[in-house]
């Protein structure tokens, strides 16, 4: 297909944001099970777990004895989620050598998920930033709400554009944008990735994050790859949202964007039976079916091709 790369980067989230607002808590070692699997599969980028306080997110309130036992796979890189200076030390205590901060392109968001301002979310973050590039870890920005908010409407691009580029000023080695609440449409992710290429924001540093609420994240995609996005965030089973915005549908499902990539010709080094072996595992082990359209399909049916 016309405009579409020959190769894109995956980053799997299900271990994190995934895993995050789940009933059931997976214990620590089914967790390692889950990143031994991933990894076996191909992923050289999974974001592991999140150094929030476990009051507000218990799925994940084992982070340091994960990361204390887990055994890194070279070539295969880690992130955590910090979300504040004392996130950041804890996860300095075990090792980490990668981590992403969480801002919000809208004000609602950010006081529902933050309990803070876009602004004061933003300042509070450059010396979580500084202090982490002292330390020689990669850092990146996630941008949430970038299409549209619940509370808010929609979003403005220069707005985003302008939080792209503090998060850059202040050391985020590269972006991670994020349709939190699944609304966007291939129109509007074009638009937003129009404004931040004349904002001067490189197409090099963005990655995009999308939910699948109304069923347009495949799509959304494509305008994105169209535009010289090479970069994508996904969850294995599709599974994930936000704690703080319910009306959120699940990630962009691992296995639906690979199914995509091998109908296309886009190569990720991620393979798609694995995937499907695993995304099956992460249901039983959670107890419910997930919603990944190819790991269903590819359970109840022979595939096509």
């Amino acid at each position: 297909m016309e405009g579409l790369p020959t190769r894109i980067q995956l980053v799997e989230v299900a271990p994190r944001d995934g895993l995050q607002v789940e009933a059931r808590a997976l214990d620590t070692e089914t967790k390692l099970d889950l990143l031994t699997r991933l990894a076996d599969a191909g992923h050289t980028v999974i974001e592991t777990t999140s150094f929030v306080s476990p009051k507000a997110v218990p799925q994940l309130a084992d982070a340091e004895d994960l990361l204390r036992a887990l055994k890194r796979r070279a070539g295969v890189r880690y992130p955590v989620l910090v979300p504040n200076e004392r996130g950041l030390e804890r996860a300095l205590s075990v090792g980490v050598d990668e981590i992403a901060v969480f801002a919000s392109a809208s004000e609602s968001y950010s006081h529902k998920n933050l309990n803070r301002s876009r602004a004061d979310a933003l300042a509070g973050y450059t010396p979580v930033v500084r202090r982490a590039k002292d330390a020689r870890l990669r850092v990146r920005g996630y941008l949430s709400m970038v299409i549209a908010d619940p509370w808010d409407g929609p979003t403005a691009a220069a707005t985003v554009v302008d939080c792209c580029r503090q998060l850059i000023d202040m050391g985020c080695d590269d972006l991670s944008l994020g349709d939190t609440s699944g609304v966007g449409t291939a129109a509007e992710v074009d638009t937003l990735l129009t404004a931040l290429a004349e904002g001067g924001v490189e197409r090099t540093r963005v990655a995009m994050h999308f939910h699948d609420t109304y069923g347009q994240a495949l799509t959304n995609v494509l305008a994105a790859m169209r535009r010289g996005i090479t970069t994508f965030d996904a969850s294995t089973g599709g599974i994930g949202g936000s704690p703080f915005a319910r009306m959120a549908g699940g990630n962009l499902a691992t296995e639906d964007l690979l199914w995509l990539c091998r109908g296309s010709g886009i190569a990720t080094g991620v393979d798609l039976d694995r995937i499907v072996e695993t995304s099956h595992w992460l249901g039983e082990e959670l107890a419910h079916e997930l919603p990944a359209h190819t790991a269903r399909a590819l359970r109840d049916r022979a595939p096509e091709r």
